[in-house]
């Protein structure tokens, strides 16, 4: 399947979504149409040579696209949906990029023949190392969902799921998983500089070795728990450090609740 796309709202998720899509030749720039109320963001959208608008309704008349991606924040979601009614009556299949909003609220608005599919990206899909979960209602066919994939593939890993309740546990682990990472980077460079390491030293080296470490574990293909095994010497410096971490399992047990503490925040938040 191909066919054109409108890209609703173009800030960061939405700009590195488009900029994916075009580099990896997903979509071409004259099949792109964006629609972008800031003018900063719309001219920013305008040099990657795609068509941008301000509105909906100053899209064309004749215009009936593949799929329509709505990349606005959920907060204001509600009041944008009228306007894409139309394309929607079109055949356009309808894609979320907006967390905790479910299929069944774009059902009520645009009906229930409408395909819709819902995606939770994560932060990374700006530098193409996304984790983008996708999650279809029955009218979407094979060919639309296929499409989809294939526009989110251009800003990561891709995973398709039936069952949109787990959408709660994807929304707590690689939704929010990013910033489980970031903190760890804040903590590894605490813990380096009260080693007496230089502070610049203590966040490179804190950074630079989470970045190979999770570049490593997803390239080689070998179990994280092998990894770490191959890196720890029995009575070494790295096992003196995981009796810590490993103890009574307190890492598993406090990423455990924490995991748990957002997927109930998110059922909190979609009901």
């Amino acid at each position: 399947m191909n066919g054109s796309v409108v890209l609703a709202g173009c800030g960061n998720m939405g700009f590195a979504m488009l900029e994916g899509w075009l580099a990896s030749k997903a979509l071409a720039a004259s099949d792109a149409f964006v629609v972008e109320p800031n003018e900063t963001l719309r001219t920013r959208a305008a040099a990657l040579g795609v068509t941008t608008v301000a509105a909906a309704e100053e899209l064309p008349e004749t215009l009936s696209p593949a799929m329509v991606v709505l990349a606005v924040k959920p907060q204001v979601m509600d009041a944008v949906l009228p306007a894409y009614a139309a394309l929607a009556a079109k055949g356009a299949a309808m894609v979320s990029v907006a967390a905790g909003i479910r299929i069944d609220r774009f059902e009520q608005a645009f009906g229930d023949g409408t395909a819709v599919i819902r995606v939770m990206p994560n932060t990374p899909a700006a530098v193409g190392a996304g984790m983008m979960v996708i999650c279809a209602n029955p009218a979407t066919s094979a060919d639309q969902l296929d499409f989809a994939r294939t526009l989110m593939a251009a800003s990561g890993e891709t995973a398709i799921i039936e069952d949109e309740a787990l959408m709660d546990a994807v929304t707590a682990v690689s939704g929010s998983g990013p910033a489980y990472l970031f903190h760890m980077i804040e903590a590894l460079t605490e813990a380096a500089k009260a080693a007496g390491l230089p502070d610049d030293l203590a966040g490179l080296l804190a950074g630079q070795t989470i970045y190979g470490a999770a570049v490593y574990a997803r390239q080689s293909g070998v179990a994280p728990g092998t990894l770490r095994e191959q890196v720890t010497s029995p009575n070494g410096t790295t096992a003196a450090a995981l009796s810590v971490l490993m103890g009574e399992e307190r890492l598993t047990k406090l990423m455990t609740e924490a995991v748990e503490a957002a997927r109930v925040r998110s059922v909190e938040l979609a009901g």
